[in-house]
């Protein structure tokens, strides 16, 4: 997960937040998710070890509402085109698409980084 992000950089900054978020919400729009029902965190591959920990760590109604999105998101891609889902379905912009995944995964690096360093921690004696 711990790809570079230029968030921060652009949300200080008040004159380049107005003129990104038109383009992000564009590109989001283009990506073609939302139409499907889904939300941005149910894209995350879940090979690596970290994200599959981050989801059994999850709370049981989310996990549920994942997978129910995942699922519907699978049969509406069958059964049409992929790009028309029911209207009660589709995400609005910044509707219901805050981070649920993410925050956990984060908090899973923090936790390992900390392993990391305890474990590769030297301890010196200082001569009597």
């Amino acid at each position: 997960m711990s790809q570079p992000s230029f968030t921060n950089f652009i949300i200080k900054r008040p004159w380049l937040r107005r003129w990104m978020t038109p383009l992000a919400n564009w590109y989001t729009d283009a990506a073609g998710y939302r139409k499907l029902g889904l939300r941005a965190d149910d894209l995350i591959p879940e090979e690596s070890e970290t994200v599959e920990l981050a989801l059994k760590r999850l709370s049981q109604k989310e996990a549920y509402d994942r997978v129910f999105r995942l699922r519907r998101a699978f049969q509406v891609g069958i059964l049409s085109d992929g790009s028309v889902c029911f209207k009660a379905a589709r995400m609005l912009i910044g509707h219901s698409d805050v981070p649920y995944l993410t925050p956990i995964i984060r908090e899973i690096e923090a936790e390992k980084k900390e392993r990391e360093d305890l474990e590769s921690m030297v301890i010196k004696r200082r001569p009597a």
